[in-house]
C-alpha cells in the first residue's frame, strides 16, 4: 500500500469525526430527541476510536510486510464504517418516516 492510501484512510476519518459532530449539532436544535440517539452518536465515537487505532496497527502490519494482518485490519476497518453506515442510514429512515419524531424503540435497535 501506498503512503497516499494511508493518508486518504486517516482523513477518512477526521471527515467522519466531522459527520458525527454536526449530527450532535443537528439533533441539539431539535426537540426531544431520544436519549438512544445520543448513545448511538457515543458509539460512533467510540468506534472511530477503534478505527484509528487497527490504521495504527495497519501502518505497523504494512512495515513487517505481515500481509495477513494487513489484510485483517483493513477488513475490521471497513466492517467498523459498515456498522457507523447502517446504523446511521436507520437513523434517518426513522427520522424521516417518523411523524413525531424519534421513539426509543426506533433508536435502541443498531450500536
Amino acid at each position: 500500500m501506498e503512503p497516499k492510501i494511508i493518508e486518504k484512510l486517516f482523513a477518512s476519518f477526521t471527515e467522519l469525526e466531522g459527520a458525527i459532530t454536526k449530527a450532535r449539532q443537528t439533533f441539539k436544535t431539535r426537540e426531544s430527541v431520544p436519549e438512544g440517539v445520543v448513545r448511538r452518536l457515543e458509539s460512533y465515537d467510540t468506534i472511530l476510536v477503534k478505527q484509528r487505532t487497527l490504521a495504527m496497527a495497519l501502518c505497523e502490519a504494512i512495515e513487517s510486510k505481515n500481509w495477513d494482518e494487513v489484510t485483517r485490519n483493513v477488513t475490521l476497518i471497513n466492517g467498523l464504517s459498515a456498522m457507523i453506515r447502517d446504523d446511521a442510514k436507520a437513523i434517518l429512515t426513522a427520522i424521516s418516516t417518523s411523524e413525531d419524531g424519534l421513539t426509543d424503540d426506533e433508536t435502541s435497535n443498531f450500536c
